[in-house]
């Protein structure tokens, strides 16, 4: 198959496999979505969703955030890991929410990507699941499915993004996102997986001896 083949096929199948795409992190607003996306760097999404309900029982909005102390938030966010880091940055980007756009989480790439804590693909998830905007969020986890199934050859997840956003329709972006990762974590996970056994790789690849090594992210 060609790369535009694969492609093709990988999204009938997908989209057969998942016809619902449920979005992973349990939220009530685009606030909450964009601190459970925080919580989420380096940790399931399992353990964020057990996480946040004692946190957004307290403050649900940045309004109600900015009152508890980086201390406190610490304290509640401590299993997700990389606590004192990510507990300062949902206390500052509630200060700047609330400074700068009336507490409201801006609809705008440029915008989110300056609030800290906040990188490229944490603010493509939130244009994404929390306003509809097309966008094709690439976590490490992505980018090792894209080159397993010969969909990329990126260095790093900028360059695999716009690989896959070349060789996909706007439309499909954002369930297309969510499919991949149900179905890497599913059948395509990193130790699950080296290229060779999973139904995708073997039908993209019938023919692969070696396992595929991901280029450094």
């Amino acid at each position: 198959m060609t790369k535009k083949e694969r492609a093709e096929w990988i999204h009938s199948y997908l989209e057969k496999l998942y016809p619902a795409t449920p979005i992973p992190l349990t939220h009530d607003s685009p606030y909450t979505l964009l601190v459970a996306v925080l919580l989420s760097a380096q940790c399931t999404d399992l353990r964020v969703n057990s996480v946040t309900p004692e946190l957004f029982n307290l403050a649900d909005t940045a309004e109600k955030m900015v009152k508890l102390s980086v201390e406190k938030i610490e304290t509640i966010v401590r299993p997700c890991g990389l606590a004192p880091r990510k507990a300062l940055a949902i206390h500052q980007l509630s200060n700047i929410l609330l400074a700068d756009h009336d507490g409201a989480v801006p609809k705008n790439m440029g915008l989110l990507e300056k609030l800290p804590g906040v990188g490229h693909k944490t603010a493509s998830v939130v244009m994404a699941q929390a306003f509809g905007e097309p966008t094709f969020p690439v976590d490490t986890h992505i980018h090792r499915l894209a080159q397993r199934w010969g969909l990329s050859k990126g260095r790093n997840v900028r360059d695999t993004e716009s690989d896959l956003k070349k060789l996909f329709q706007k439309q499909h972006w954002n369930q297309l996102h969510l499919r991949i990762i149900f179905y890497g974590r599913e059948y395509c996970s990193a130790r699950g997986c080296d290229g060779r056994i999973c139904f995708i790789c073997r039908t993209c690849y019938p023919n692969r001896k070696r396992p595929i090594r991901t280029l450094k992210a």
